[in-house]
């Protein structure tokens, strides 16, 4: 199996950003700061919860393994960006712990 090396430049390729950047450079500070008011996905932590705040580590060591999927459910995560294998893992384990529950 030989690698095949592509060259990109940033912005090209799957994960290209929709931002028209032209549009964000004339916006003024005062804008830039009532849109992040504005959207409802923007989270303000707080002082008391950035100070309970930690980073879980994985409990579970992992092992490398090779296996086999469908090629299309491989593409498919990997269109979902970086991590996929993360949250192919995931869903496994959501699965195992639903089935180990019910026995």
């Amino acid at each position: 199996m030989s690698a095949k090396l592509t060259r990109m430049r940033l912005g090209e390729g799957r994960n290209r950003s929709k931002t028209v950047w032209k549009k964000v450079d004339k916006l003024t500070d005062h804008e830039i700061a009532q849109a992040i008011k504005d959207d409802p996905d923007t989270f303000d932590p707080g002082a008391e919860w950035i100070k309970k705040a930690s980073v879980p580590r994985p409990i579970h060591s992992k092992e490398r393994l090779t296996v086999r999927f469908d090629a299309d459910m491989v593409d498919w995560f990997k269109r979902q960006g970086r991590g996929y294998q993360t949250r192919m893992n995931a869903i496994l384990r959501a699965y195992f712990e639903h089935a180990r529950s019910k026995n």
